[in-house]
């Protein structure tokens, strides 16, 4: 019985031990787990297959100027005699010089070249609008990428409340347990009433309890960043202590509504976008002019005991004009010219939106910077209160009742100063990512 609990006991240990091995603890400074959600982020890898079509379109529209020259050969067999009656072989009495022959197959081959040279600019701004569109998709992405870094930026802050929410909870806890045993043997005297201390037992539970949930926040802010990043879901992330005593240089409003007038991706996308569109209308009404190009052929064709065709070579010079074009509406023209008015009033909207945005945040940060004032004061008299409380307790002039309410307010504003601390930092790449100034 007991080899069987000891072999119990020991596989209990290797897979426990197993489990801890399987987490990897990883160190991140902030740079570098936007670095790594850069890297691995499933929106930009969206992104980039944008890019890439668009890029193609691009490239699909400079094939345009090029040559087309296409090959072709044919053999046919023909299963029945096929009649053949050559006029330039019967005699002027109208009756063939010879029977006719008959034709079982067919052989003929052809080559054929053209090289556009006028086509009323259509290829010219086609090309053109399709560079633009391809550098608006790029623009498009540099845009998600610093929503993404701000992102990553949100969830590494969550990560670092729920880590010092953690340390200062059981530095309390650990305080608190001490209390416990204090307060017993007090009890244990007839020092103090046996109600005073469940008082202090029930708020050491208390803080277990917000233990608990400082933890299990911390759990769900963990995974939320290995997903962002692309690690495995067991890996620890320690962040970096240092991440809220970097120092954030403050401007006036002015500055930043400056900065995301000139840095603004999503600006500049629509900017190229309008380019584009206005390339389009040009191209639309191209479409009212004839198209010019230089042609070239070379034909082949062997028909056994009737024709042999070779070295059938054309060059010339062709000219394409659509006629319906006089009388039909230019739709292309009116799509074109409808896209430039949406793009206008886009334009319009996403300006409006970028002027309250960037007062909303920065009034965001201001506000978040004020909250450390106010709450680094509220830590300063939740010490000195309990200092005081304490004192009068100890000198039975004070209620244990009071005593662990200012042990509450007292852990409570060391918690809230650390937050506040950390949203102002987050505050303020929000206000940078609004600006377009974002790394």
């Amino acid at each position: 019985m007991k080899k069987i609990h000891n072999y119990a006991l020991f596989t209990m240990l290797a897979f426990f031990g197993n489990w801890v091995n399987a987490q990897e603890i990883k160190t991140l400074t902030l740079d570098e787990a936007v670095d790594l959600g850069i890297k691995n982020s499933k929106y930009l890898k969206i992104d980039e297959a944008k890019i890439d079509e668009a890029t193609a379109n691009y490239i699909a529209a400079k094939n345009n100027r090029l040559p087309d020259f296409n090959i072709s050969a044919n053999t046919m067999q023909m299963p029945f005699s096929a009649k053949i009656n050559l006029k330039i072989l019967q005699n002027p009495g109208g009756n063939s010089g010879a029977s006719a022959p008959e034709v079982h197959s067919v052989y003929y081959g052809q080559a054929n070249f053209s090289l556009p040279i006028y086509a009323g600019g259509k290829i010219k701004y086609g090309i053109k609008s399709a560079e633009y569109l391809a550098e608006a998709a790029k623009l498009s992405a540099e845009n998600d990428k610093t929503a993404v870094a701000y992102n990553i930026a949100e969830a590494y802050n969550n990560l670092y409340k729920a880590k010092q929410t953690i340390q200062v909870l059981k530095e309390n806890l650990k305080a608190a347990q001490e209390r416990d045993k204090t307060f017993l043997n007090l009890e244990n005297n007839g020092v103090i009433a046996r109600n005073d201390r469940l008082k202090a037992n029930l708020q050491t539970s208390d803080i277990e309890l917000q233990l608990l949930d400082a933890e299990s926040n911390f759990d769900i802010a963990n995974i939320n960043m290995n997903l962002l990043l692309g690690l495995p879901e067991t890996t620890i992330i320690e962040v970096d202590s240092e991440y809220i005593s970097e120092n954030l240089a403050q401007e006036n409003v002015s500055y930043y509504l400056e900065q995301a007038a000139k840095n603004r991706k999503d600006l500049q996308a629509l900017d190229y976008q309008k380019k584009a569109a206005e390339l389009g209308t040009k191209a639309a009404k191209a479409e009212n002019l004839p198209t010019v190009a230089i042609t070239a052929g070379y034909i082949a064709a062997d028909v056994p005991k009737v024709l042999t065709v070779y070295n059938a070579v054309n060059i010339g010079v062709g000219v394409q004009y659509n006629l319906g074009n006089l009388w039909k509406k230019n739709s292309a023209l009116m799509n074109a010219e409808s896209q430039i008015k949406k793009i206008d009033a886009n334009n319009e909207l996403v300006n409006d939106q970028i002027k309250l945005e960037v007062n909303r945040d920065f009034q965001s940060y201001i506000l978040a910077k004020r909250k450390i004032e106010v709450y680094e004061k509220a830590v300063v008299q939740a010490n000195e209160n309990y200092r005081i409380t304490k004192n009068k307790y100890d000198n039975g002039l004070e209620t244990v009742t009071n005593l662990l309410d200012a042990d509450a307010a007292q852990i409570s504003a060391n918690v809230n100063v650390l937050n506040a601390k950390a949203d102002f930092a987050l505050a303020y790449r929000k206000l940078l990512q609004t600006s377009g100034i974002l790394d």
